[in-house]
């Protein structure tokens, strides 16, 4: 009897989310343009040619070859010619520039006297990621070049190069970019952004499952089909909205990852298994709200209250332990926040499930917590209707 009941209110609730334009454009229509929109909007990867300024004091060779292998690299362009700093400070206001380089008079001189040589490297902080590009390239660049001409006088007088290399560079480092050697917006923030996207449109969805029935009239009809039962109903309806999370699962994992980050494709075991737990702690916190607030515009607006900043809190984007600390505890009411900790281990750095058993303890946490509280509160709900109904 149990079964039946959950497998009819299963279906019922899929007929619901193909009918509902609550639920067909949240959960059909919203998963698939978002995916692809974050795609294209980050298609070209990383920031290339980014508009740079040359102030050239100094005029010679020595500038124009260091001018030329700036230009190579992949985040610098050199589109202007500048003669002051005010100049500089203007293009950058008006949005024309995001860095310019300054060479001194006599920088030629001054490199092969041993002289100290400052070349003045100015971007926009405004933008973070933009000025980063740009003084790594830009550092590369000038420092290599800055000891290749030391280097070539030394070698000049007669010095053996090895002995050369030594005096230029006494200190070798050589470093290795694991997991997005390219710095990447592609590879990086999409799966992120795709994934607190997801997060949000099952709990405002599942926020609706009870509310909408009631604001509709049918939550008669579904208390008896469920037979009086809140568990019944709660199982039949996260059923349906697993089943359509894991259709989303596959768009992401077999069309987008694949396609615009260069994912593998079906992602792996691990990364479903987070993902379904992500979901199934989404959908238990939505069935909460949706049990307690009878409201529908207040229940939405909690919901929309709690999702917003996720994204912001989870530590994608800036490290939580940096962060205060009531924010830190903040951030750990969202089940992302555990999701993005597994996601990182199972996703980028492709470890097998037992690297990330903490993580799905914290998931079940948010299960064992929330979805109990749902079914006392929808079985009281449900109690005082069969009694109105008696």
């Amino acid at each position: 009897m149990m079964l039946r009941a959950i497998t009819h209110i299963t279906l019922r609730e899929w007929k619901r989310i193909l009918t509902l334009p609550e639920h067909y454009v949240v959960l059909l229509i919203l998963p698939a343009l978002v995916c692809f929109l974050y795609g294209y909007i980050y298609k070209n990867q990383f920031a290339r040619d980014l508009p740079v300024a040359i102030w050239d004091e100094s005029n010679s060779p020595l500038s124009r070859q260091f001018t030329f292998m700036l230009e190579q690299t992949e985040s610098i362009h050199i589109t202007q010619q500048v003669h002051n700093e005010a100049a500089i400070e203007e293009m950058m206001q008006r949005g024309v520039l995001q860095g310019a380089i300054h060479f001194p008079a006599r920088m030629d001189d001054h490199i092969k006297s041993h002289q100290p040589v400052y070349i003045t490297l100015y971007t926009n902080g405004a933008s973070v990621v933009t000025a980063k590009l740009i003084y790594k390239d830009a550092a590369k660049v000038l420092i290599t070049a800055g000891s290749g001409v030391v280097l070539q006088k030394f070698v000049k007088t007669g010095m053996p190069a090895g002995k050369a290399m030594a005096l230029v560079q006494p200190i070798k480092l050589t470093s290795y970019l694991l997991y997005n050697p390219q710095f990447s917006y592609l590879q990086y923030l999409v799966p992120g952004l795709i994934a607190v996207a997801l997060q949000m449109m099952i709990i405002m969805v599942t926020i609706l499952a009870i509310n909408l029935e009631g604001k509709r009239g049918t939550l008669t009809e579904l208390n008896n089909i469920a037979n009086g039962s809140a568990s019944n109903v709660l199982l039949g309806k996260g059923l349906a909205y697993l089943g359509v999370s894991w259709l989303h699962y596959i768009l992401v994992t077999c069309i987008v990852y694949p396609v615009f980050a260069s994912g593998r494709i079906g992602g792996s075991w691990a990364l479903f298994t987070l993902f379904s737990l992500l979901i199934i702690a989404c959908i238990s916190i939505g069935f909460m709200v949706s049990a307690i607030v009878s409201d529908v515009m207040v229940a939405c607006d909690l919901g929309l209250f709690y999702t917003s900043p996720a994204f912001v809190f989870s530590g994608f984007t800036f490290p939580r332990w940096a962060m205060p600390w009531y924010d830190q505890y903040y951030a750990w009411l969202m089940p992302f926040t555990p999701f993005l900790d597994g996601f990182f281990k199972v996703y980028f750095m492709e470890l097998p499930l037992h690297y990330v058993h903490k993580e799905i303890g914290q998931l079940f946490i948010y299960i064992l917590v929330t979805f109990p509280v749902a079914l006392l509160f929808l079985q009281r709900r449900l109690n005082k209707l069969s009694l109105v109904h008696a």
